[in-house]
């Protein structure tokens, strides 16, 4: 199971590392399932996050490996990257041999620009949502959500919402109490000091 995290400026940084502890904590408590995480970017090189972490990828689009499960993070980033024709087409292409296509944040911006998600329900982040929906290419685009299924297309919500969903990803591709035990392992089990505003 291989699973390739899609690297650009300006993505925002836990839309990637937060899936990423998720797969990756899974691999290490299952090292049967043949868990390989890797990071992907156009020339491979390295790119800079929203908050100014940097990142180095493993792989560029050329000679990225097949992958099973594609990861493309949201941040300001994707609003550039939506106008590249080059990484809409690597999307594109990569996407038609996924067993999962996913999102978090913006990324669902240009899963839907790029194809896969085109005319299907996705999210995105509250404050994204309507400039999404603008752009038309989404059969849906849902708010107040965590994350929304649609075929093998899995998109979530804004920045912490991608921990969620690749949580589900664990339990539906191998059985939920997988699941729990790694929820367990990362002790996620949000508890924010300060309720939302009503």
């Amino acid at each position: 199971m291989k699973i390739g995290f899609l690297l650009f400026d300006g993505l925002e940084e836990l839309d990637m590392v937060g899936p990423w502890e998720v797969f990756t904590m899974a691999g290490k408590a299952n090292p049967d399932a043949g868990i390989e995480c890797i990071t992907i970017s156009s020339d491979g090189g390295t790119v800079r996050c929203a908050k100014g972490l940097q990142m180095i990828a493993d792989h560029s689009f050329a000679d990225a490996p097949a992958i099973d499960i594609l990861l493309v993070p949201g941040g300001q980033g994707t609003r550039r990257e939506v106008g590249n024709a080059a990484t809409l087409d690597w999307i594109a292409a990569v996407a038609k041999s996924c067993t999962w296509v996913t999102s978090v944040c913006t990324g669902s911006m240009l899963l839907a620009a790029a194809g896969p998600a085109r005319g299907k329900r996705i999210t995105t982040h509250w404050a994204a949502v309507e400039m999404v929906r603008k752009r038309g290419e989404a059969g849906a685009v849902l708010d107040d959500v965590r994350y929304v299924r649609d075929g093998n297309v899995v998109t979530s919500a804004g920045v912490s919402a991608g921990i969620d969903m690749a949580l589900w990803l664990v339990g539906e591709i191998w059985e939920p109490a997988f699941a729990r035990k790694v929820q367990r392992q990362m002790e996620y089990d949000p508890a924010p000091p300060y309720a939302a505003e009503v």
